[in-house]
This record gives C-alpha cells, sequence and structure tokens, in this order.
C-alpha cells in the first residue's frame, strides 16, 4: 500500500470535494503552490496529537525496541525516549509519520 489519497483525512466530505478540486487545478497549473498550501491547511485535518504513553503503546504493538523504532522513522534512539517519556513531543513530519504507523503499521515504512 502507498502514501496518497485514502491516507489524507478531510475536515469533512464539502472541504473533501474542494481540496480535490483544486488539487486538479494546481496539477494543471492554474494556481500556485503557495495557494495549495492554504487549501491544506484549510481543509486537511492536523495530525493527531499523541502522548508519549501513545507512543510507547504504539512501538510496543509493533513489537519493537526503540532503537529499532527509531531507525524506521529517521529519528535518533533518544528522540523515541524522550517522546516516550514525554520530555519532548512529535511535530511536522515525525508526527505524520506516527499516525501513519498507527493506522497502517511500520510495515509501510519498510
Amino acid at each position: 500500500m502507498t502514501i496518497g489519497e485514502e491516507d489524507k483525512q478531510y475536515r469533512s466530505d464539502a472541504f473533501a470535494a474542494i481540496h480535490e478540486t483544486m488539487e486538479a487545478l494546481h496539477e494543471a497549473r492554474a494556481i500556485p503552490q503557495t495557494t495549495m498550501r492554504q487549501f491544506d491547511e484549510m481543509c486537511l485535518e492536523p495530525a493527531p496529537i499523541l502522548t508519549g504513553e501513545d507512543i510507547r503503546s504504539l512501538r510496543e504493538r509493533e513489537n519493537v525496541s526503540q532503537p529499532v523504532f527509531a531507525k524506521y522513522l529517521n529519528v535518533s534512539k533518544n528522540l523515541v525516549s524522550d517522546w516516550e517519556r514525554g520530555v519532548k513531543k512529535p511535530g511536522g513530519p515525525a508526527l505524520r509519520l506516527l499516525a501513519i504507523v498507527e493506522k497502517h503499521g511500520l510495515e509501510l515504512l519498510a
């Protein structure tokens, strides 16, 4: 399975329709990338917030150690440890990857 349209979470069906139309216009070069980013922000659900316990449970569900989990996510083992202890919180791309792992499993990143 690839990461694509089916993994996008829209705020509503109406936003999904609007976003699909805008993507088609963007692909036709009728709207610029900056406008498309604004529509992404408006239409797509933000990545879910995961607690340290959520991350630990996810890693344990996948039956991997912190170092192995870190390799899949391309982060340091210490960062995974910090997330699990609540010292730091994942953000940006790491949060999206964690959401994908939560939904599809770690094998998707292999």
